[in-house]
């Protein structure tokens, strides 16, 4: 077996699996090792940003959820079902990021709408991520798969820089233009 070409881990936010699932598919054939993370509830996001649930390895974390006012969404669990302290909100945004988030050097891509609001991104970039890539408003569901493929098509297949894959992802379209890049 030879080494992969990059580590990375996926995020799988609710309604967001058959997406997730190309993107593995895409990820793979491309040479890279992937691991999934299905989200079920707040303690499960927050289990993958404090890195209790990520391998040592990890090149790129992809959060791949819905997004709405550059939040992400969770789903809604009935009262008793939620966990001794555990947020009890559907939204998920920076002060939770703040509070929860301790991924030192990572790569963070997130996929979805207005997940690329300041915000947000200065939140993970606080918590020590190395970078945060995300669409700053509604984009189209295709478009974000479309991005991160060719994203990674250019840095795996390419051999471009991250700054070289975005841009050329970013050039795709209209609504691949919604993607920004942030660094640390």
């Amino acid at each position: 077996m030879s080494k992969p070409e990059l580590y990375i881990n996926i995020a799988v936010g609710p309604d967001c699996d058959f997406e997730s699932m190309a993107i593995r598919a895409a990820l793979e054939s491309f040479g890279a090792s992937v691991t999934l993370h299905l989200i079920g509830r707040p303690n499960d996001l927050i289990d993958v940003l404090s890195g209790n649930d990520l391998h040592n390895k990890m090149d790129y974390l992809i959060l791949n959820f819905h997004g709405d006012e550059g939040r992400f969404c969770l789903p809604e669990l009935g009262e008793d079902v939620y966990e001794d302290n555990e947020p009890k909100s559907i939204y998920f945004g920076p002060q939770d990021v703040r509070s929860y988030c301790q991924l030192q050097g990572v790569k963070i891509i997130a996929a979805g709408c207005t997940l690329g609001w300041q915000q947000l991104a200065s939140a993970f970039l606080e918590s020590g991520c190395h970078s945060y890539l995300a669409p700053d408003d509604y984009i189209e569901g295709n478009a974000n798969l479309m991005f991160l493929i060719r994203f990674f098509y250019e840095v795996i297949t390419n051999q471009k820089n991250q700054q070289e894959a975005f841009e050329l992802a970013q050039a795709i379209d209209s609504e691949t233009a919604l993607y920004k890049l942030y660094l640390a």
